[in-house]
């Protein structure tokens, strides 16, 4: 087995690799969407509407910048 046919199988699964990847990030994102953990197309619209008077996509939970404050971060 010569060096360039290693190299052609390891690209074919490498592809193959990312192609699972990518179909795995997409379910992901529709699956989180479905359940209504998050809206993506808020995202989306953020590089739209980007000026320093814009409203926050999400708003902060004061629970979570306080816990933030605490530990230094």
């Amino acid at each position: 087995m010569e060096i360039r046919e290693i190299q052609g199988y390891l690209y074919f699964f490498f592809i193959l690799f990312l192609t699972f990847v990518l179909y795995g990030y997409i379910v992901h994102l529709y699956r989180s969407e479905k359940k209504g953990e998050r809206d993506y197309e808020k995202y989306g619209k953020m590089a739209l509407d980007d000026e320093l008077t814009s409203p926050p996509v999400e708003p902060l939970d004061e629970n979570e910048d306080a816990k933030e404050k605490r530990s230094g971060k």
